[in-house]
């Protein structure tokens, strides 16, 4: 039997085919292996989860499900929102890719008068106007726990305006997912904050807002010695007096980790305690905690309020309206909206504030979250006390500093303890690691006066708020009780890239534009200028008159014609240079890259195949 004979065509056929196999083979290995690899090449990282994110998606202890509410078709003719719900899937995607398996992820498009649209409102979804034909736009997160434990959490609209907050949004929902039970709060008062129930005052409304957020509890310092281990935030209002034992046990619970809020007022009006007490000591209504903030590099003078012409509040007093400037309406242009504290708050009201500066030899950083303008001046907290009566006398003679100060503040270091002297078993002479306290220079704006309006509604209070007062401490304590990879996310930059170059020919087209219109503006002045000036001899019946304005009007038709040319060949310049960038853009991305990569690819191969014929 003759041997069979098989042709180079058909082995070269065969290893075509071979090559084929091969190719999907690797690609489809390489699609579940190298799954959870990832390079973002952004500017700003955007693709590039950070490592607080990071460490709380390692950490679910149990399995969640998290569901994207999407308006698909209502959405259809908003594409800024499509373009940012692209972000915040594959932001998403990229956690569950992460999590193996630990999150789910979901999307639904709750079209209207759907179940599922239905089910979007129950978890707490707040659908937005203005969706294609009328509809209403669902653009939330919802997420539930594994077990059942935990109710659902919801981020009921992406906001566009908190975009650069988004990774926090989303990992707050997902540490709050696989948080048990609520953190415990301390509070440490010398203001009638919890009201009194014996005479029927009701606890300050942010207290009750509080005690939604957390497990409060209150803390006697009169006899303070240690602070819980499991008391995870501590407020500590208007501190007065405090023993040292007291602050020892304040000092400690900051080096052991814990979060603390200090609220501090140079002259409180809600202190009711008595100016002179019955053994003659004077009481300024004023609180420090001067041993430890001088520890922590903390400038702060209990004996001066800040003054505030620009944002000064106008007040009702013996039927008048008189302008206060120590009682101040701070707008969104003096919070800081790099921070989520205060990125979605609108205004904030203090009265009789201080301020707070650092040391010169500190090290550590006080990042301001509420900052006055720089039309404010700073005077001893006696000239204030003293125009009670009428409060507009501190304008006479008014002499502004010109600097902004930080009436709150978060103060970051690695603090080291106010009492080197102590011995005491467990005693921390400095923190293990960077911990964090935030600051604020007045107790007023905790008071409901500042911040809400009440109005008996059937024989119920009916509370309007007019400012963000509630919202802000409600957000320091959210912020600060979660984990610390949660405080490490930062904001992003703003996720839109703008296509400087293009915007850079338009705004040179726009200038040409301008120069133009000008030009005939003008032309069109002097052509019915000169037309007035013609209408006399037309008047006489003289035919001169008649066949000059014929001329006029015949040359300015003409000169606007040529004009509009022009405009004409500027626009066409302008879209000729806007798509010679995209053609050079579409050829350096579609044929040089690519030719560059194979043209690296065939160098490394033919040097290979050298090296090969000199081993052989």
């Amino acid at each position: 039997m003759p041997p069979i004979r098989i042709s180079r065509a058909f082995l070269l056929r065969l290893s075509l085919l071979g090559i084929a196999a091969l190719f999907l083979l690797v690609i489809g290995v390489s699609s579940l292996s190298l799954r959870t690899e990832r390079v973002d090449l952004t500017a700003d990282r955007i693709y590039t989860l950070t490592p607080g994110t990071l460490k709380i998606v390692d950490e679910l202890a149990q399995p969640v499900t998290v569901t994207l509410y999407f308006s698909e078709h209502a959405t259809r003719d908003l594409p800024q929102l499509r373009s940012y719900e692209q972000r915040v899937q594959e932001m998403l995607r990229e956690m569950a890719v992460r999590a193996h398996g630990r999150i789910r992820f979901k999307m639904i498009d709750p079209v209207p008068y759907s179940d599922d649209e239905d089910a979007a409102e129950s978890y707490g979804l707040t659908p937005a106007s203005g969706g294609s034909n009328g509809e209403r736009v669902f653009f939330g997160l919802v997420g539930t726990g594994g077990q059942g434990e935990v109710p659902p959490q919801s981020i009921p609209f992406f906001d566009p305006a908190r975009e650069a907050f988004v990774e926090y949004d989303i990992a707050k929902l997902l540490y709050e997912l696989g948080m048990p039970k609520k953190p415990r709060l301390g509070v440490i008062s010398s203001l009638p904050v919890e009201g009194n129930l014996v005479i029927g005052e009701q606890a300050w409304t942010v207290l009750r807002q509080l005690d939604q957020l957390a497990d409060v509890t209150s803390i006697d310092a009169s006899s303070l010695k240690h602070i819980d281990e499991g008391i995870k935030v501590l407020l500590l209002i208007h501190p007065k007096k405090l023993s040292d034992d007291a602050q020892y046990a304040i000092d400690q619970f900051v080096l052991r980790g814990g979060r603390l809020v200090v609220f501090v007022d140079p002259d409180s009006e809600m202190d009711n305690a008595p100016l002179v007490d019955s053994h003659g000591i004077v009481d300024d209504h004023n609180s420090d905690l001067h041993r430890l903030f001088t520890t922590w590099g903390v400038v702060y003078d209990p004996t001066k309020v800040v003054l505030d012409r620009s944002q000064a509040l106008t007040i009702e007093l013996n039927g008048n309206n008189v302008i206060h400037p120590a009682m101040l309406g701070l707008s969104a242009q003096d919070l800081n909206h790099d921070d989520v504290v205060t990125a979605s708050l609108q205004r904030v009201n203090v009265s009789t504030a201080g301020f707070f500066e650092l040391a010169q030899d500190t090290h550590a950083r006080l990042l301001p979250l509420v900052q006055t303008s720089d039309d404010a001046t700073v005077v001893p907290s006696q000239r204030v006390r003293d125009a009670a009566a009428d409060p507009s006398v501190l304008l006479e003679n008014y002499e502004p500093t010109h600097e902004r100060y930080v009436l709150a503040a978060r103060l970051r270091d690695t603090f080291r303890t106010a009492f080197p002297e102590r011995n005491e078993p467990g005693h921390l002479s400095e923190a293990k690691g960077p911990g964090e306290v935030v600051l604020v220079g007045d107790t007023d704006m905790l008071s409901d006066r500042l911040w809400i309006d009440v109005q008996p509604l059937l024989g119920q209070q009916q509370l309007t708020p007019f400012a963000n007062n509630g919202d802000l401490v409600a957000n320091i304590v959210d912020n600060l009780g979660g984990s610390s990879a949660l405080l490490s996310i930062r904001g992003r930059a703003n996720l839109q890239r703008p296509f400087t170059r293009v915007k850079a020919l338009q705004a040179a087209a726009d200038r040409k534009f301008l120069v133009k219109k000008r030009e005939l503006e003008n032309e069109l002045y002097e052509t019915q200028r000169r037309l007035v000036e013609l209408q006399p001899a037309k008047g006489s019946g003289g035919a001169t008159a008649t066949a000059e304005q014929r001329r006029e009007v015949e040359q300015y038709l003409h000169r606007k014609l040529a004009i509009g040319k022009e405009l004409r060949d500027v626009q066409h310049q302008l879209n000729a240079e806007i798509d010679a960038l995209g053609l050079r853009l579409k050829f350096i991305n579609i044929v040089l890259v690519p030719g560059l990569v194979a043209l690296a690819g065939l160098i490394y191969g033919w040097r290979r195949s050298r090296r090969g014929r000199r081993t052989v």
